[in-house]
């Protein structure tokens, strides 16, 4: 069972920068997928950005510009450096993984996920 934890995530004003981090320590994190996601009350949980093994990279169209993903294979993370936050940023970002290239981008493709951490955005 691959455990997944988030840490970062906090209240900020528009316009300023958070940094999400996701530890996913098991031996296979290397050839796994990671994405980041996020969800609002009442509404499904949209993908935001993902990472491929061989680090490529896959950005919803809100936050391309704006947001970077990365990872450190070394320390079993990946990161989502969020720049330029904008209310609309607001929502709980859920980290998860899956076996295989990031797409399709849904999060039912998606087989383990950590817990969530609040990302707060005030105008």
């Amino acid at each position: 069972q691959v455990q997944l934890v988030e840490s970062g995530g906090g209240l900020v004003q528009a316009g300023a920068s958070l940094t999400l981090s996701c530890s996913a320590p098991e031996v296979t994190f290397y050839i796994k997928a990671m994405g980041w996601f996020r969800q609002v009350p009442g509404k499904e949980r949209e993908f935001v950005a993902g990472i491929g093994a061989a680090h490529s990279r896959l950005y919803a169209d809100s936050v391309k510009g704006r947001f970077t993903i990365s990872r450190d294979n070394a320390k079993y993370e990946v990161y989502l450096q969020m720049n330029d936050l904008k209310p609309e940023d607001t929502a709980v970002y859920y980290c998860a993984q899956k076996l295989g290239p990031i797409s399709p981008v849904i999060a039912s493709d998606y087989d383990y996920w950590g817990q969530g951490t609040q990302v707060t955005v005030s105008s």
